[in-house]
């Protein structure tokens, strides 16, 4: 397993503000409330369009009426005998851990999931999460949003002006999106980027609705950038870095990088052959409320990498560093897919910390792993 995956919110962009929030709750337990929301939007039981109505022409809206007729045929690109099920949709836990659910839309083997669920620091930053929606084939949304997507997948945070700031140790409350149809190609499809964009902004603005809050979301698509394509790079330009190689003479040319397009809260360059499970990530997080996702990965997986401004881990297959900086916590990562890559591992973290470190705006940062000669 890839192990991958800001406290200020990601400032949002002051040309094209994206989110005015306005609370509207008073005296509700929060928690509660945004349990309700999530059961409202996304409902329970299984729907299925009936064989005589046509294929979109069901009344009701799917999961909980996040969905119209339309933008299932979106999804599903016009494909009939789509089913709904909603199971079991939603559980309010007395923890921060907040709400959860999934709605899932379903015709023969291909499938679209909906999930509303809180990063946290034990699975999402070390798991499968960030392993598929960090990925540099995921574009940035822009206008300041807390988001990316895909073809094949996107996501987006909650405003924390509607949901309560999560407490250090939690990330945001995300809604994200999963299309199933099958392996992605070499080249993003804009087209189906732009629906699962489009959707999973629907989501969010339907559950923010559902809880009480005013404002809303608007269509990210003009602000998404062109979509990554892997590229050429100088020989002391890993991953497009200026100064960043690997040792001694030896270089990746098998495999191009693919490298994440846009300004957003993560930066990724995958090299290798699956796009969720690279054989090499080097990943920047720049948002503190999603670096806080990697804060137990940063403090206990590996052997302790010690600084005055942040900690870290190394090991044969990983090596990652939490830095304090100005804007809050970010994380910079080199992951392997195995460890027969521990030396390369070693090798470019203290230098792709310090040139990322200068980009984001760290300053200087220079680190030492455990065991490398002064």
């Amino acid at each position: 397993m890839m192990t991958a995956t800001p406290d200020a919110p990601h400032a949002p962009d002051a040309r094209t503000p994206r989110w005015h929030p306005r609370r509207l709750l008073r005296g509700a337990p929060r928690t509660a409330l945004i349990a309700a929301a999530v059961g409202a939007l996304l409902g329970a039981g299984v729907t299925a369009w009936r064989a005589d109505a046509g294929p979109f022409a069901r009344a009701a809206g799917w999961c909980g009426g996040t969905f119209d007729d339309a933008d299932v045929e979106r999804l599903f690109r016009g494909s009939p005998d789509v089913t709904g099920a909603q199971l079991p949709l939603w559980e309010s836990r007395r923890s921060t851990s907040g709400p959860a659910g999934t709605c899932r839309l379903t015709t023969g083997t291909w499938q679209v999931t909906v999930r509303v669920h809180r990063l946290d620091t034990r699975y999402a930053g070390a798991g499968r999460w960030a392993d598929e929606f960090l990925g540099a084939r995921l574009s940035p949304l822009g206008g300041g949003l807390l988001g990316m997507a895909s073809d094949t997948r996107a996501w987006l945070a909650l405003p924390d002006g509607c949901t309560g700031r999560a407490d250090r140790g939690e990330g945001p409350t995300v809604v994200d999106v999963v299309n199933g149809s099958g392996n992605p190609g070499d080249e993003v499809d804009v087209r189906d980027r732009a629906v699962l964009a489009r959707s999973v902004v629907r989501a969010v603005n339907a559950l923010t609705t559902a809880e009480g809050c005013l404002g809303s979301v608007a269509d990210p698509v003009e602000d998404l950038p062109a979509p990554p394509e892997h590229r050429e790079e100088a020989a002391d330009a890993f991953c497009g870095i200026k100064g960043l190689r690997l040792p001694g003479k030896r270089t990746y040319e098998e495999y191009r990088p693919l490298i994440t397009e846009g300004a957003g809260p993560v930066r990724t360059c995958d090299r290798g052959n699956g796009p969720d499970r690279p054989d090499l990530r080097l990943m920047t997080v720049s948002d503190p409320r999603l670096a806080q996702v990697f804060d137990r990965l940063a403090a206990d997986a590996g052997t302790p990498v010690r600084h005055d401004r942040g900690r870290g881990v190394v090991r044969a297959d990983l090596g990652v560093f939490q830095a304090e900086c100005p804007t809050g916590p970010v994380v910079f990562l080199v992951a392997a897919e195995d460890g027969e890559r521990a030396g390369d591992v070693r090798a470019l973290l203290p230098d792709y910390v310090r040139a990322e470190a200068a980009r984001v705006g760290c300053g200087e940062l220079r680190i030492t792993l455990p065991g490398a000669a002064d």
